[in-house]
């Protein structure tokens, strides 16, 4: 069994859910609920040291992102989204489906909708709401497209890749040196 990076912080207890995984070197602190069969990759901080984070079912938080939130407020990730490698949530809601591409950036009181795309990058500057469906690039974000049925069908197949490697890293990783 790994040893898993979960911390109380001042009476503030993490929750995770059944068939969840924490890579050993990410760091959860604090008020933080993470749903079923996340991914929690190697690097990421999820820290409710001082707000609260929440993470829903099949989500995948992968290398070195960072989510947090301001004093006693929150940051919201719904269920099956996707968190690129190197990307920051910062007090923002990100709904079901959505898809945050690596180093992308998510500041405060914006909302991503269901099914959006946050290119890689990108920058959704604070108050920005991405509408459900879209596509937004560039610094700041702006609207692209549309998402398409393909881009679903891509997504959905690395979502459920995530989801496999939640369930299979508790026993299938090895420490050899």
């Amino acid at each position: 069994m790994l040893n898993l990076a979960v911390y109380e912080f001042e009476g503030r207890i993490p929750k995770i859910g059944k068939n969840t995984y924490v890579s050993p070197t990410a760091s959860v602190i604090g008020a933080v609920t993470i749903g079923e069969e996340c991914y929690i990759a190697p690097g990421a901080v999820v820290k409710g040291d001082y707000g609260e984070i929440t993470i829903g079912n099949g989500t995948s938080v992968q290398d070195n992102v960072i989510i947090h939130a301001r004093p006693n407020e929150s940051t919201t990730i719904g269920n099956n989204v996707t968190l690129g490698h190197g990307c920051i949530i910062h007090n923002a809601v990100v709904q079901d489906d959505a898809v945050i591409g690596m180093g992308a950036i998510v500041s405060d009181y914006a909302v991503v909708g269901e099914w959006a795309i946050v290119g890689e990058g990108a920058v959704v500057r604070s108050k920005f709401e991405v509408p459900k469906e879209k596509i937004v690039v560039g610094v700041p974000a702006k609207i692209i497209a549309d998402v398409q049925d393909h881009h679903r069908e891509e997504l959905t197949a690395f979502k459920r890749r995530y989801r496999s490697l939640a369930i299979r890293y508790p026993t299938g990783l090895k420490k050899i040196a």
